[in-house]
């Protein structure tokens, strides 16, 4: 990994590439600093320190992960690339339901052009509710639990308000913007990129806070059980089930086609991080709608000690029950082992030992559905991991602790992906390993 980064960094294009990218970054991460606004920034930073101190848990806190604390800011950048993420996931969900979108998807790069616009406005969409939400919350003091101060200047100004929204909306437009730019004058995953940006800038502090509030001990523990999980993560991340696949001779005017042997990676974790995401936003989903209702008493009290607190043992099966739930789901939706046996069909592929057609989808059907269950509890077991080692330690860190599932999974999936890129673009412009 290390010759391949000194390798481009020697090279001209792949070093403008790479500056450019970081360039980037260096804008987001400046955006995310910035407050909105009519916000009370010093108001904003004492509520902060009162909740992290608190270890308390916040309906926000993946969208906050993921905006590298920019939420809790109420910066312009606030939002982050959350609702980008969301809208390109209801799309992908969508294209199996809506024809329009199932076509689209078939035609090639024009169709993929219009699902991303699609994208667009659908992420405009949510940024406004998503932004309204917070905003609320903001407004009614109950962004930041246990905090009385007012985080917002002028709470009962509607346009004060609006200003705000506004400025959020924007901010989401921009890192979508920033996103594609990385995407096609940089390297790598423009969108992945941002996030991937955004939890490695919090990964200081939360250690840091570790350290203050737990001790050495305590630390070193911490970061040894992380590197630990980093470790499984990619070893798991990389290990795939290879299907042969034998493509038979064809005699295309007086000369052979075909003839040649590759085979169909199957992942075991086919599914990524969305089962991930999909699993903790619905657990916080409750917390949100008894927040924004203002129920309190046992409803709240049920809510806050059974879905919210990371440690209760009835939090950690549910939250495995629908890691598992949407990892089927999602696999199920994204691979269609029909469409691939008929595309090997197609062009004349096919399994060694398995008849073209049917007998094939339903043999991709039986593999895929073996390696989902050892993928679907490997995301389980790293998402609540933390949950068992901040409960034994007792540090009560359960929303600072660096090395979470979503964190790792996301980090080390844009690693791999990043650095495979990169090795991609120099093979590109060197040809020494050919001539070997």
């Amino acid at each position: 990994m290390l010759s391949a980064f000194r390798s481009a960094l020697t090279t001209p294009d792949v070093r403008k590439k790479i500056l450019f990218t970081l360039g980037v970054i260096a804008v987001y991460r400046l955006g995310a600093t910035i407050p909105s606004p009519g916000v009370s920034y010093p108001n904003v930073q004492q509520c902060i320190q009162q909740v992290e101190g608190g270890g308390s848990g916040n309906v926000y806190s993946l969208i906050n992960l993921f905006s590298g604390g920019a939420l809790l800011q109420l910066s312009m950048f606030a939002l982050g690339i959350m609702p980008y993420i969301t809208s390109s996931i209801i799309i992908q969900l969508l294209t199996v339901v809506i024809p329009r979108f199932e076509q689209l998807k078939k035609e090639g790069q024009s169709g993929q052009n219009k699902l991303t616009q699609y994208t667009r406005y659908l992420t405009i969409a949510l940024a406004i509710l998503q932004a309204t939400g917070i905003v609320a919350l903001a407004s009614r003091g109950q962004l930041f639990q246990g905090c009385s101060l007012p985080v917002l200047q002028n709470p009962n100004s509607i346009f004060s308000l609006s200003v705000i929204v506004i400025v959020m909306t924007a901010g989401t437009a921009v890192i979508m913007w920033l996103g594609e730019q990385i995407t096609e004058r940089g390297i790598g995953n423009g969108m992945s990129l941002i996030i991937f940006s955004s939890i490695a800038s919090r990964i200081p502090a939360e250690g840091s806070q570790i350290l203050n509030s737990a001790g050495g001990l305590v630390f070193a523990g911490v970061c040894v059980f992380g590197l630990a999980i980093i470790a499984s993560v990619v070893f798991v991340e990389q290990g795939q089930r290879r299907i042969p696949v034998q493509y038979a001779k064809r005699m295309v005017g007086r000369r052979m086609y075909g003839g040649t042997s590759t085979y169909l990676p199957l992942k075991v974790n086919q599914a990524g991080v969305i089962p991930v995401i999909f699993g903790s936003s619905l657990l916080y989903l409750p917390q949100l709608i008894s927040q924004l209702a203002g129920s309190s008493g046992g409803i709240a009290a049920f809510v806050q000690t059974y879905l919210v607190d990371q440690s209760n043992p009835v939090h950690i099966v549910l939250y495995v029950a629908l890691i598992i739930f949407f990892t089927y789901f999602y696999v199920g939706i994204t691979f269609n082992p029909d469409e691939r046996a008929d595309e090997m069909k197609k062009f004349g592929g096919f399994i060694p030992g398995i008849r073209p057609g049917r007998p094939t989808a339903e043999y991709l059907n039986f593999v895929l559905s073996r390696i989902t269950l050892p993928g679907s509890l490997y995301l389980g077991i790293i998402a609540v991991l933390p949950n068992f080692f901040l409960g034994i330690t007792g540090s009560g860190q359960n929303q600072n602790f660096p090395f979470g599932g979503t964190a790792v999974l996301i980090m080390v999936g844009v690693g791999l992906d990043t650095v495979k890129q990169i090795e991609s673009q120099l093979m590109q412009r060197r040809y020494d390993g050919f001539l070997r």
